[in-house]
């Protein structure tokens, strides 16, 4: 299942370089996860100082 990112995020970038296969990218006011690309490895969650990603 992809992982979602909420709105509690604040735009760190740590996800974004954790993303073995380069799914997450800034959107409009917070970094998000392209579903289609995702391969739900949970490195992005575990490295979010925010906990503002989760299973879907």
């Amino acid at each position: 299942m992809p992982r979602i990112i909420s709105d509690e995020c604040i735009s760190c970038g740590t996800c974004e370089g954790t993303c073995p296969v380069s799914a997450i990218s800034m959107g409009g006011s917070h970094f998000q996860i392209n579903e289609g690309e995702c391969i739900d490895c949970g490195a992005c969650e575990g490295a979010c100082p925010v906990s503002a990603i989760s299973e879907k």
